[in-house]
């Protein structure tokens, strides 16, 4: 398959701002060129072939680190048939790279989790790259589980992960836990010697303990606002501990359900240092209709694009969002601009796991993990290693 072209006569979003009628010359799956249309005029004939972007924008590809599933599976539990389903339905919806996100569930489960993730990286992988697995829970506060399994929580466990580590070195590239909970403070200590993020979420931790573990190297957090405590302006909690500490970076989860869309703007007001991040959070239900799913091992109901859990308050359970979804939604309902939101979709979340320095941005030397996208920010094509597929 050709993964040898130039894309010319397109809005070309790079790190330095919108290149209007540019072009984007791509050689064996790498990006070896970036400029304007007219620069690589007397080159095109050269190209096996000329995609004519007509106006559209050129924006690198998605990368979403907090994603537990779609199309009826879920990573807790998929096989290799399951994770490439997900792959394959989150490519076509502009994901070009993406971390299998866990539940809190048993160790044994999660051991499964993570071999079955090896084992599929190993591969060729030919729809979105798994970079590696984000580990929500089981090391979370049982006062706000969210959609988690509350039998499943435990204290945060940092044998746990070295012994992971050990295993499967590399593969864990994100945990998220109660940092008020008794082993977070070594637990973080040793994330960030190999390199790991360190998340707070699903937390009832106060604005003093949020800083301790700030002090200590937490650096991030998941679906802000969501499952934590909210800013009081006498106890700021974690939310206003994240607002205030210019070293966190911030997950959103930009659907309007989950957060308005005015909460979302002071969120990227306060977050314009390259830590905004836009994640998904979806679930097994993404990519199909109303009806009953499950999270995990929890059972959900999905109504009109919004999934709950089958308990007495209705419990936000994930949710059914895409990438393409959320970053028109951050222009189109937040008012961000097209640079800043492709800088939440790509940019930061590669910086986030340390993917940066070969995806995430339209550069020469970078991966040719692009976007093809029209004036009203519908898909168009997804290009992944220079591979094209159809979204």
């Amino acid at each position: 398959m050709n993964r040898s072209f130039v894309i010319t006569n397109g809005k070309i979003v790079t790190p330095t701002g919108i290149i209007e009628d540019g072009s984007v010359a791509v050689e064996n799956g790498v990006i070896t060129f970036v400029g304007s249309a007219s620069a690589v005029k007397h080159t095109l004939a050269s190209y096996p072939e000329i995609i004519d972007a007509d106006g559209k924008y050129v924006l690198p590809g998605f990368i979403d680190v907090h994603v537990h599933g779609g199309v009826h599976h879920d990573f807790t539990g998929a096989d290799q048939q399951g994770i490439e389903a997900i792959t394959r339905f989150h490519c076509s919806q502009g994901t070009t790279a993406m971390l299998a996100t866990t539940m809190t569930a048993p160790r044994d489960v999660l051991n499964q989790v993570l071999e079955e993730v090896h084992t599929f990286k190993s591969g060729e992988m030919p729809y979105a790259q798994l970079e590696g697995v984000h580990l929500e829970g089981p090391f979370i506060s049982p006062k706000w589980p969210g959609a988690q399994n509350p039998e499943h929580i435990v204290n945060p466990n940092r044998a746990w992960i070295e012994e992971w580590e050990t295993r499967y070195p590399g593969l864990i590239k994100q945990v998220t836990f109660a940092p008020e909970r008794n082993g977070a403070l070594e637990l973080i200590a040793y994330l960030r010697k190999q390199g790991i993020v360190a998340a707070a979420g699903h937390t009832d931790a106060t604005y003093e303990e949020i800083m301790t573990a700030v002090d200590a190297g937490l650096h991030h957090a998941v679906h802000t606002f969501n499952a934590m405590t909210p800013m009081h302006h006498r106890k700021p909690g974690t939310a206003g501990a994240l607002l205030s500490s210019p070293q966190m970076s911030a997950e959103i989860i930009a659907d309007g359900i989950h957060v308005h869309p005015a909460v979302i703007s002071v969120l990227a007001t306060v977050k314009n240092n390259h830590n905004l991040v836009l994640i998904t959070d979806a679930m097994s239900a993404a990519g199909l209709g109303n009806g009953d799913y499950m999270i995990g091992d929890l059972p959900v109901v999905m109504k009109d694009g919004v999934c709950t859990l089958k308990d007495s308050v209705g419990t936000l359970a994930g949710s059914t969002l895409t990438m393409i979804r959320g970053f028109r939604f951050l222009v189109q309902e937040v008012g961000l601009s097209i640079e800043r939101a492709s800088e939440a979709a790509s940019g930061n979340p590669a910086k986030l796991i340390r993917i940066a320095d070969r995806t995430g941005s339209i550069e020469t030397g970078k991966q040719a993990d692009l976007l093809l996208v029209d004036e009203q920010l519908e898909l168009q094509t997804v290009w992944v290693k220079g591979l094209q597929h159809e979204a």
